[in-house]
């Protein structure tokens, strides 16, 4: 939901940014890399409860994922490379099944009844489902002219669940664990929501004519 914004905000602090770690050695793959080892050790720390170092490798996990595209571009890749893209949805994806999972086994353990981890399922649930909708709009959307131009690698149906707010849920629950089953329950509800949204607006969107013809 804030995704468009912020971005517009960031996009010079970030841009600076790159231009500081602009090294021959450092690329934007090696970046997203860099981010998934550190979502993966987030998610291994949060589930030996060590709460605060979870959140420290979440925030340094997103800032690297957040470098990777602004470096592509200064370096005159244009939204960057098609590889690129995929390595990057992909390491999303990844980082945050991983941490909701990590997330659960430090709250409720991994030996909890179904009834405490259904929160967490709920949450990966939705994900699956919000995920094949934006992933399978992005693809047709590619072959059939319909699609939407952001400077990313993908075509993004917006949502109300977004990057911004994914990131900050789960830096929530990192703060306070204590809360994390119902904080992962509203989640739920909203990923869901968000979810339903970008099914019905991407078959309006894909129903519609191709802009070239």
């Amino acid at each position: 939901m804030f995704d468009a914004v912020l971005r517009r905000r960031l996009d010079g602090p970030l841009a600076s940014v790159a231009g500081r770690i602009d090294r021959s050695w450092v690329t934007p793959d090696r970046l997203t890399v860099s981010g998934l080892a550190l979502g993966l050790a987030s998610a291994t720390l949060a589930a030996g409860q060590l709460w605060g170092w979870a959140l420290l490798a979440w925030l340094l996990s997103r800032a690297l994922d957040g470098l990777d595209g602004p470096l592509a571009r200064r370096r005159g890749t244009g939204r960057g490379s098609p590889a690129g893209g995929y390595l990057d949805i992909t390491a999303d994806f990844v980082a945050y099944g991983a941490t909701v999972v990590g997330v659960a086994v430090g709250t409720v353990g991994a030996s909890a009844p179904l009834t405490e981890w259904l929160p967490f399922l709920a949450v990966l649930l939705a994900y699956y489902v919000n995920g094949t909708a934006f992933l399978a709009f992005s693809s047709i959307a590619e072959r059939t002219g319909h699609r939407i131009d952001d400077g990313r690698s993908l075509s993004f149906l917006g949502g109300i669940a977004e990057g911004a707010e994914t990131i900050l849920v789960h830096s929530l629950w990192l703060l306070v664990p204590a809360y994390a089953p119902q904080v992962a329950t509203v989640w739920a509800g909203v990923v869901g929501i968000s979810a339903a949204h970008r099914i019905v607006t991407g078959y309006r969107t894909l129903r519609e004519p191709s802009p070239g013809t």
